[in-house]
């Protein structure tokens, strides 16, 4: 089916996914490109395309390995919104001047409207924004206008109307930016001139034909971790080719108090379901380890070859060769652990994304590897899937294996699930759990003095991590009520050994990660 498109030209921006998801929020369908594809003009040039959006990133415009787009793309006829890096790149390759900032402006600003302009359409004169950038223009193009301003950033949008030619400095497409939406909507709309006809069904139908159609009556394997988006993949893959879709449960020993038992519960219809107990194989592999990168990948490791191992037994057993692998991957994790379409940064490695090795037998099948994870929730609730799993919350991959700060051991393991049990009880008791997007203990690699029975302790430290989001990109530290925090923290102190103080974390998504490790 042939739907109005708005593509998005990837120069390595954290945020570029966030862009496609609003649009699609927007039921428009969008597609992400790199600079450097090989028929990209042609690309920009399809007559489905109605807009095009210049991603943000990590590069400045004046270096010499900075990413560009061919000059005749300005000249295609067709509506551009640059964003950050975007905005920059269309001054410099169409004849303004930008340079180095000398005060970097990161975070909140305030920004006022100058002129009107379409792109600010029902949009309030001032509002706050959200701006990440170390270059400004010092020079505008020719024939180019400001349309908008903050203290730092004299030309924080642009535009020239005749070429249909627009530039944000700062990020309509972050939560933190008041009217982002709005802006997108008013680029998408009012001059693209896009129509609306794509929605979530419409993913779920693509995927359904494209995984038919690829894995055919070959096996597929999933590595299903109880979590939310494992979880909706493997209803997405029953339904999809249901006689040969074989789920895989690996009990790493890292996982929630009784998360074995859970899977077991509630994917007893599955009739291939295969759980596999290899704690110790991951404990081994762990011992002495206290860089948290070393720890995330030793754990992709392991668990990829015991996940192969079984794989492999199962392909025996059917007189078939090792087929395919289905991962629940999210945007969030390709963006943090590589560059997914630009030449974006590396944040950490994500366990389903750096654990698999670069050659191995099988085949990747990623169908959410371009959502975040609220999307996939929507996803679920159309495949039916129970709100026991629809509304938990983010499970790191590697598991308690990255809440507890340095070297893993039973002792510890035995700390951070009962502290995390304690958590997750006193929040939902309190009726808060579906308010947060993530809460949850982590055990501290540092001691400090207490008194317990008038006896002298010197014990160890949980942090306590609440955090609100929408999509995982950004979050803000939850405030929650004092008499909350203080429950936790005389159950956690009163019963687990071990431990004589908690501490509560108020750091926000940036700088932090929503995860210690």
């Amino acid at each position: 089916m042939k739907r109005d498109k708005i593509l998005i030209i990837d120069f390595g921006s954290q945020y570029t996914m966030l862009i496609a998801r609003r649009i699609r929020e927007l039921n428009v369908y969008s597609v992400i490109l790199s600079p450097f594809e090989e028929n990209l003009i042609e690309s920009v040039n399809a007559d489905d395309v109605k807009g095009i959006i210049l991603s943000g990133g990590p590069s400045s415009v004046y270096d010499e390995s900075a990413p560009k787009i061919p000059i005749e793309i300005f000249n295609s006829g067709k509506p551009i919104l640059g964003i950050c890096y975007g905005l920059q790149l269309i001054a410099h390759l169409l004849g303004g001047k930008v340079s180095k900032s000398k005060k970097r402006e990161y975070g909140y600003a305030l920004f006022k409207v100058i002129r009107n302009s379409i792109l600010f359409d029902g949009v309030e004169r001032k509002f706050q924004v959200w701006m990440s950038h170390g270059d400004y223009v010092e020079k505008l193009p020719e024939d180019f206008v400001s349309t908008g301003k903050t203290e730092s950033t004299p030309y924080a949008s642009i535009e020239n109307k005749k070429l249909k030619i627009y530039g944000t400095q700062f990020h309509p497409e972050v939560y933190h930016t008041k009217n982002g939406k709005k802006i997108i909507k008013n680029f998408i709309f009012k001059i693209a001139g896009a129509k609306r006809n794509w929605k979530i069904t419409s993913f779920i139908d693509e995927k359904i034909r494209e995984i038919r159609g690829v894995v055919k009556d070959k096996p597929c394997f999933l590595a299903l971790s109880g979590g939310v988006d494992s979880s909706v993949l493997a209803f997405l893959l029953r339904k999809s080719i249901p006689e040969n879709f074989y789920p895989i449960f690996v009990d790493t020993g890292l996982l929630k108090e009784k998360e074995k038992e859970r899977v077991k519960r509630i994917f007893k219809d599955f009739k291939n379901l295969k759980i596999v107990e290899a704690k110790d194989d991951f404990l081994n592999a762990l011992k002495g380890v206290k860089d948290p990168e070393e720890k995330r990948k030793i754990i992709g490791k392991v668990f990829f070859e015991v996940f192969e191992r079984e794989a492999k037994s199962i392909s025996k057993e059917k007189g078939e060769k090792i087929g395919f692998l289905a991962q629940g991957t999210l945007y969030p994790d390709l963006i943090e652990s590589k560059s997914y379409k630009g030449p974006s940064s590396k944040i950490k490695t994500h366990h389903n994304v750096g654990g698999v090795p670069e050659k191995h037998p099988f085949i990747l099948i990623e169908p959410f590897k371009e959502l975040f994870k609220d999307e996939v929730r929507k996803i679920g609730k159309k495949l039916k899937v129970p709100d026991e799993i629809i509304k938990r919350h983010p499970f790191p991959g590697p598991g308690m294996a990255v809440r507890i700060i340095g070297e893993i051991n039973e002792e510890k393991l035995e700390i951070i699930k009962k502290a995390d049990l304690i958590v997750e009880e006193e929040i939902k008791k309190a009726k808060l759990y579906n308010k947060l997007w993530q809460v949850f203990p982590v055990l501290l690699p540092v001691k400090s003095v207490g008194v317990m029975g008038d006896t002298r302790t010197y014990e160890n430290v949980i942090a306590i991590r609440a955090v609100k989001s929408v999509d995982g990109m950004t979050a803000d530290w939850a405030k929650l009520p004092y008499f909350l925090l203080d429950k936790i923290a005389r159950r956690i102190i009163g019963e687990i050994k071990g431990i004589n103080r908690v501490v509560y974390d108020i750091t926000s998504k940036p700088p932090s990660t929503i995860e210690w490790e």
